[in-house]
C-alpha cells in the first residue's frame, strides 16, 4: 500500500487528474481531498464555488453597483456545479485543480514548518528558510496573475470606452478547460483572477493562519499550531510588486506537505495533519456545518477557514477594481466585468 504521502491519500487532485483521463477508476478514500472542493464528488461539496458565491454575488434580483457579480457573470467566476469529467460548469476559480494539478504555488502547498520544540527537540524535515520560500513562491505567482487581470480586461472596451460586443457575450460559458483557446477578454481576465482567487481561498483551508490545534493532543507534526489569526492576511497583498520580506512571516505558520507521487514522511501531511477543505458551506452566508476532514473538525476551524476565504476573496475583488478604475474607462470596464448585459449596461 502507498504511504500517506502519495496519490491514494490525495485524491482531490487525483480526481481531476483522472477526470481529465474520463476514467472512472477512483480508488482514493473520500475523505482526503486536496483543496477546497471544485467539484461534487468523493467528499467535495464545490467549496471553492460557495466561497466565491457567498463573497461576490449580487442579492437576487439585484443590479450590480461594481461590488458584486451578476447570476451570469458570477457562474464564470465561481462556477456553476463543475462536472468532473466533462468540465461542464467550471469556473474560473475551479479551473487550478483541473489544470495545475502539480503545481504547489497555485495551491500554497509545501511551506510546511514546524519548530523543533514541536517535534520533539529534533529538526525538522525543512527548514524555516525553506518552507518561506515555498510560500513567497505561491504568493509571487498569485500576484503575477492577479497582476494579469487589468490587462487583459484593456480589451472590453474599445478606444472610446465603449463596449466591444464580442468580448463580452456570454451566449456560451468560458471555456476554462482548454483556455488557450478561449478569446473573449472578459473570460481571459475572469480566468486571471480566479487562479489568483483559487490560490487565495486554498491558502486559508491549507495553512495554520486562522486555526487552532487539538487541545486535547499534544502539538506536533499530527497536531500543529494553529496561529488563530483573522483575514484578511496581510501576506497576500496581490497588487504589491513583490512578496512579503522573509520576516514578515510568523515562524510558526505552515501549511500541509502534499504531493501527488513523493513522500511526506515525517512532515505536516496536508491530507491528515492539516487541510480544512471540506463540509457544506451556504453559497448565500457562507454560513458552514458538517466539516470531514480531521483538523476541520476541531473546534470550528472549518469556519474560520472559510470565513477568512471569503473574507479574502471581497478583499482581492475591492483591490482588483480598485486598479481597473484607474485605468482608461475604467467603470466601464468594471460594469463590463460584473454585469450580464454589460452592452446594454455599461454605455
Amino acid at each position: 500500500m502507498a504511504d500517506n504521502s502519495t496519490a491514494a491519500r490525495r485524491p482531490g487532485r487525483l480526481v481531476a487528474a483522472v477526470g481529465l483521463a474520463a476514467s472512472a477508476l477512483l480508488v482514493a478514500p473520500a475523505g482526503s481531498a486536496h483543496a477546497f472542493g471544485t467539484y461534487g464528488t468523493l467528499g467535495q461539496n464545490h467549496e471553492h464555488e460557495r466561497i466565491t458565491r457567498a463573497a461576490l454575488a449580487c442579492a437576487p434580483g439585484a443590479s450590480s453597483d461594481g461590488s458584486c457579480f451578476e447570476p451570469t457573470s458570477l457562474a464564470q467566476l465561481a462556477g456553476d456545479n463543475a462536472q468532473l469529467i466533462s468540465g461542464k460548469g467550471l469556473g474560473a476559480v475551479g479551473a487550478p485543480d483541473r489544470t495545475q494539478l502539480e503545481q504547489a504555488g497555485a495551491h500554497c502547498d509545501n511551506a510546511d514548518y514546524l519548530d523543533p520544540k514541536y517535534n520533539g527537540g529534533k529538526a525538522y524535515p525543512q527548514s524555516r528558510d525553506d518552507a518561506t520560500k515555498a510560500l513567497r513562491t505561491c504568493i509571487a505567482y498569485l500576484q503575477q496573475r492577479f497582476q494579469d487581470a487589468p490587462g487583459a480586461a484593456g480589451a472590453l472596451v474599445d478606444g472610446g470606452g465603449a463596449v466591444r460586443p464580442d468580448q463580452v457575450g456570454l451566449a456560451s460559458d468560458c471555456d476554462f478547460v482548454q483556455s488557450s483557446s478561449e478569446r473573449r477578454a472578459k473570460c481571459r481576465t475572469v480566468l486571471a483572477f480566479g487562479n489568483a482567487l483559487h490560490g487565495v481561498q486554498d491558502f486559508y483551508a491549507h495553512s495554520n493562519w486562522t486555526d487552532r490545534p487539538d487541545g486535547g493532543r499534544p502539538v506536533g507534526p499530527h497536531n500543529p499550531p494553529g496561529l488563530n489569526r483573522t483575514a484578511p492576511s496581510p501576506l497576500f497583498d496581490l497588487t504589491a510588486a513583490a512578496p512579503p520580506a522573509p520576516a514578515e512571516v510568523p515562524t510558526d505558520l505552515s501549511t500541509g506537505c502534499f504531493y501527488l507521487l513523493g513522500s511526506c514522511d515525517g512532515r505536516i501531511k496536508h491530507s491528515d495533519d492539516m487541510n480544512k477543505d471540506n463540509g457544506l458551506i451556504d453559497p448565500a452566508t457562507g454560513a458552514t456545518s458538517a466539516p470531514t476532514t480531521p483538523r476541520g473538525k476541531v473546534s470550528d476551524n472549518f469556519s474560520h477557514a472559510v470565513q477568512g476565504a471569503v473574507t479574502e476573496t471581497r478583499r482581492q475583488w475591492h483591490d482588483l477594481r480598485q486598479l481597473l478604475e484607474k485605468q482608461p474607462h475604467g467603470k466601464q470596464l468594471v460594469c463590463a466585468l460584473t454585469h450580464d448585459d454589460p452592452v446594454g449596461d455599461c454605455a
